[in-house]
């Protein structure tokens, strides 16, 4: 049944006034479009920078245009990047630009981050829209001013990562676009008579979905608001050709991903997601997580003020409709009832207000991360979206109101309208304090908590005040005496970092070599990003946290560890796998020839040999349907740090100890 005209359209039909290109609702609502847009791109670009995460995405793209694939390191099929869509998106623009990496993720990151504010303002600014023109309610003028997008824009880490190379600027974007979408689709008519209205409501229904449908490409935890908007779209009583055409439209792209995704790479989730145990759970260090974010900035202040905000703005008068639900009425008719109730406004911000709590949770869950405030930005967004504008209405005298019962609906609206206007002064005021503040205090140095400001992290690391290219690294410890030591030995080998910057460990190939050793390069360290963009493709970058590294990834996470470095394999695997010479003193100190022995060994379990050959083995049709049909068993295994134990689980014999001799090179 075509959808009733909506209430604010009404009220300026029955005050017999046009709607006005230049009415208050627009004139200030764009006016806060072009203030927001303005001030956080120019607070964005003030913080530029890319971090060493943001990094290991650009060393995925080398090998995307060197025609290696979608890996980090060149003959092993893993996925290092959580984010697939951003991964993708970031080699388009560089191939067809051209231009140099750094520069192209800076780019699209800061426009991203920068659309993400009006876009998601364009949304909510619909709530109180009415007919063609901006709602004018009854007897009151009415102001759309900005909220929630000062509060967003105001925090430092949202500045921070708006250009840090990672998909924070991606998600947020998402986030706003389906909100946008999804609020266009609850208002629209869904049983139009003309033909040009019917191609028009089944597009924006398909868009909408096919928006919704990335999420499990733009962030795999996104997955869970991009389904809760297609749930409501699926259940809507929109007819069973468009039901299955919105189907199609969410499900295609994401489904032929994950099936390329299990096969290619022999996971159902990016190495990421095993590498940080996503199915662990560390409530207290969530908290903590949590709490580092909130106090620094009080942004207890401006969520509490929109929170009581909220109530006294949609609090309806008597006989009046709210700009979320018009006239409410009880669903009749069971099940049924409830579906026709389902398309519309109200549904949309609980459905994107409950995704943001269910976000919210899961990172409290999962223990945050180490970067001070990134994983809880798009959480945030989400919860700020109804709020990212706010109507003031400005109550105004009518000829009924010289009646009591006028007089007190007068009072009443003057006095919610005050106090409305008051508690956005707040919130204006929080934002322009908030935006003085620098970072987190002391968020350089790395305590108990394991959480830091990454980019003030950075930028006194390497001397630079915005560090944005892989050559801005080369002054962080250890990066220039790595290139100089890998081309001074070209014969290849493990190379492991010391204490001291200026040199490294190297414990070369066996010489003479044998055939099955190949020769390569080798370095073990932690950070992948700067240490994989600085060197050639054709040298391997291994991690002990498992990010680029599958024998550490599927490791067993620390209870104590640092947060999302809380799994640390032991180099003599590395060692082993790399076949790199297994005695003294060619080893370096501290690396146990027994254990390295144990770990050659360890390594032939058939489990790991089937997870290296899912990734290491040459890509045939056979090994792809083996590995999407493994996929979740190898996800699900787990390898010992310590060899011995791993032996045991495979139920292998533990070799003996090994004599002096054995340990040891033979003296000339």
């Amino acid at each position: 049944m075509p959808r009733s005209t909506s209430p604010d359209a009404e009220a300026g039909e029955s005050a017999g006034t046009a709607p006005s290109t230049f009415s208050a609702p627009r004139v200030s609502f764009w006016l806060g479009v072009a203030a927001c847009a303005v001030l956080f791109g120019f607070g964005a670009w003030q913080r530029r920078w890319i971090a060493d995460d943001g990094l290991i995405v650009l060393r995925t793209v080398r090998n995307l245009l060197a025609g290696n694939g979608p890996v980090f390191n060149a003959g092993e099929r893993v996925e290092v990047n959580t984010s697939a869509a951003w991964t993708y998106l970031i080699w388009f623009f560089s191939w067809i630009s051209g231009v140099q990496t750094e520069y192209v993720v800076l780019t699209v990151a800061l426009v991203l981050s920068v659309a993400a504010i009006p876009l998601a303002m364009l949304g909510t600014a619909r709530l109180y829209r009415g007919g063609p023109g901006w709602a004018r309610l009854r007897g009151s003028g009415l102001l759309l001013l900005p909220a929630g997008g000062l509060v967003y824009m105001a925090l430092p880490p949202a500045r921070d990562f708006a250009t840090s190379g990672l998909e924070v600027s991606l998600t947020i974007f998402w986030v706003a676009l389906l909100w946008y979408l999804a609020i266009c689709w609850s208002q629209a008519d869904r049983a139009p008579v003309e033909r040009r209205d019917q191609v028009r409501y089944w597009i924006l229904t398909c868009a909408t979905a096919f928006v919704a449908g990335l999420s499990w490409l733009v962030r795999p935890e996104m997955a869970v608001v991009g389904g809760l908007v297609l749930i409501v779209m699926f259940l809507a009583p929109v007819g069973l050709k468009l039901r299955l055409a919105l189907t199609a439209a969410a499900g295609l792209l994401p489904v032929g991903y994950q099936i390329f995704r299990m096969g290619y790479y022999g996971l159902p989730v990016p190495n990421t997601a095993v590498a940080k145990d996503a199915s662990g759970s560390k409530w207290g260090q969530g908290f903590a997580y949590l709490m580092n974010l909130v106090e620094p900035y009080s942004l207890w202040l401006p969520v509490l003020a929109l929170a009581v905000a909220m109530p006294i703005i949609l609090l309806p008068a008597r006989g009046a409709r709210t700009p979320l639900t018009g006239r409410f009425r009880l669903p009749r008719g069971g099940v049924r009832g409830l579906r026709d109730h389902l398309q519309r406004p109200a549904v949309i911000v609980a459905v994107m207000f409950l995704g943001g709590l269910i976000e919210t949770l899961y990172w409290l869950r999962q223990g945050g991360d180490f970067m001070s405030g990134r994983v809880l930005l798009a959480p945030l967004f989400l919860l700020l979206l109804p709020v990212m504008v706010i109507p003031l209405r400005i109550p105004s005298r009518r000829p009924e109101d010289s009646t009591v019962r006028g007089i007190a609906r007068l009072a009443t609206g003057t006095a919610g309208a005050a106090v409305a206007a008051v508690l956005w002064v707040l919130v204006l005021g929080w934002a322009l304090h908030a935006t003085t503040f620098r970072g987190q205090p002391d968020g350089t140095a790395i305590g108990t908590s394991g959480i830091v400001d990454e980019r003030a992290f950075y930028s006194l690391q390497t001397g630079h005040a915005h560090p944005l290219t892989a050559d801005d690294y080369l002054d962080y410890p250890r990066m220039t005496s790595l290139q100089e030591i890998l081309r001074a030995t070209p014969r290849g080998g493990v190379y492991l970092p010391s204490f001291d910057y200026d040199w490294w460990f190297i414990d070369p190939l066996p010489y003479p070599r044998p055939d099955d050793v190949p020769l390569r390069q080798t370095v073990f360290f932690t950070n992948l990003g700067m240490t994989g963009m600085n060197l050639p493709l054709d040298v391997r970058v291994w991690d002990q946290i498992g990010l680029a590294w599958p024998m550490a990834s599927h490791t067993a996470r620390l209870e104590d560890g640092r947060i999302g470095h809380d799994k640390e394999m032991f180099p003599d695997w590395a060692v082993a796998e790399a076949k790199a010479y297994p005695k003294k003193p060619a080893l370096p100190p501290f690396i146990d020839p027994d254990w390295v022995n144990q770990s050659r060994v360890a390594l032939t379990c058939p489990q790991i040999q089937q997870l290296q050959d899912s990734y290491s083995a040459p890509l045939t049709f056979d090994l792809f349907k083996r590995n999407f049909k493994l996929s979740l068993a190898n996800m699900k295994l787990r390898i010992d740090r310590v060899p011995e134990y791993t032996l045991r689980m495979c139920r292998m014999d533990v070799p003996p100890p090994l004599t002096d001799d054995q340990k040891s090179m033979p003296k000339p």
